[in-house]
């Protein structure tokens, strides 16, 4: 109050007054700029940052080595998206960003909901053989499968690939790795 009020007083020159308010204007704009990026993925009560990463540096470090992240590639003939890169999520069950290996079965599905948060259930339709009748039957099996931050588009009825990895939860043993966006609204060949 009192600073606001001596820049009031007829003492104060303009060049005094235009220095203090560009003082004032930088405090604030470093203030709220020198906050690392990783500030975005703070949203729940313990302290979220990536496993292999160190952030307490105690020297200054250039701007592009500031924003550091860690990405790996899952391998398999998968690419590593560009969101995992430039996004600045924590998620320590993403195949990309996280501690998760993919090995195992590689399996194809259909998003059937979104309801769980981080997790979607993916439907898998197969053909089971009656010998007594020499014919095929429709079957069916949900899968459920761990959904990274990166797929943010992921949306119900796209085509997923999901990779096998070590239980995230008691239902999920699967991640996702690649999402097929479905085609128009027009009628397509489907499976069945």
């Amino acid at each position: 109050r009192s600073f606001i009020s001596s820049l009031n007083n007829k003492d104060f020159n303009f060049t005094t007054k235009f220095f203090s308010l560009f003082s004032l204007f930088f405090f604030f704009f470093f203030f709220f700029s020198s906050q690392n990026n990783m500030d975005v993925a703070q949203t729940e009560r313990a302290y979220q940052k990536q496993r292999l990463i160190f952030e307490n540096k105690k020297r200054s470090v250039p701007a592009k080595s500031r924003d550091l992240r860690y990405v790996k590639s899952v391998g398999l003939g998968f690419k590593t998206p560009v969101e995992a890169r430039e996004m600045h999520y924590i998620d320590k069950k993403c195949p990309f960003t996280g501690d998760v290996s993919i090995r195992g079965r590689i399996l194809t599905g259909v998003v059937r909901s979104l309801k769980m948060e981080r997790t979607c259930t993916v439907r898998r339709d197969y053909l089971h053989y009656i010998k007594k009748y020499n014919r095929f039957e429709k079957r069916h099996k949900q899968v459920s499968a761990h959904v990274s931050p990166c797929f943010r588009d992921i949306a119900i009825g796209d085509v997923v690939t999901i990779g096998q990895c070590r239980p995230l939860s008691k239902t999920v043993r699967f991640n996702v790795l690649r999402v097929a966006k479905v085609g128009g609204t027009k009628k397509q060949f489907s499976k069945f």
